[in-house]
């Protein structure tokens, strides 16, 4: 299957939230390449699963990103680093482009804990950077189908991260994490893949975005996945 492309790629972009270190630019990005990201290849196409929005709709990922530039990320709204980072970077991204540009993108949040990320809770988590980010939830098994149909790995559940005492849902913050909030505890940390997933109007996935990758990297890539 063409996502095996994706899954040899694991080992480098798996992360588990709070690992205690600044996420480091990928060392593989070759001279003349077209993204500033990791290239897949072969490049896999846009993936097919259908979940829920934030508003409680059924949101069937490829009918309704279909023919335009999509970055796609797995993650929950407990996490203490990495997840917030990547929509923080993702904002920052936008805001680097023209808005006609702006506009023709679509940003998509898979949590990858359904115990705790229902509707309600995503969508105020996502409304921290941006109130057109797509949030989607669903029954654990239905969040593991769509990462396997991503090629991801879906997320594991791990300790607790250490947080300030007296303060359950606040936590010491590593280097670069990106400033937010959590509304409750922290408790239980999942392990996932830190990565966007970047794909263009032609319905592919030529780019992928692993922690350290910059918000200027992704801006600058924007008009070529907008182009396919």
């Amino acid at each position: 299957m063409r996502r095996t492309a994706l899954l040899l790629l694991l080992p480098l972009l798996l992360a588990g939230c709070s690992v205690g270190r600044a996420p480091e630019k990928p060392a593989n990005l070759t001279a003349g390449a077209a993204y500033h990201g990791v290239e897949p290849v072969p490049v896999p196409p846009r993936p097919s699963f259908a979940l829920r929005d934030t508003s409680g709709m059924n949101y069937d990922f490829a009918a309704q990103t279909r023919g335009r530039p999509t970055l796609l990320y797995f993650g929950y709204t407990h996490c203490p680093d990495e997840c917030p980072t990547a929509m923080a970077d993702i904002a920052a991204a936008l805001r680097r482009v023209q808005p006609a540009l702006r506009d023709k993108v679509r940003v998509v949040f898979v949590t990858t804990d359904a115990a705790r990320d229902n509707g309600a809770v995503v969508r105020r988590w996502l409304d921290q950077w941006s109130t057109s980010y797509v949030g989607l939830v669903g029954s654990q098994a239905e969040l593991d189908a769509a990462a396997t149909a991503t090629g991801v790995a879906p997320g594991a559940v791990g300790p607790s991260p250490s947080t300030v005492p007296g303060h359950p849902d606040q936590h010491v913050e590593k280097p670069g994490t990106a400033p937010h909030k959590h509304f409750g505890a922290l408790g239980y940390s999942v392990a996932h893949s830190n990565v966007i997933y970047a794909f263009d109007a032609s319905d592919r996935l030529p780019v992928l975005y692993p922690g350290g990758v910059t918000p200027s990297d992704i801006a600058a890539d924007l008009p070529v996945l907008a182009r396919g």
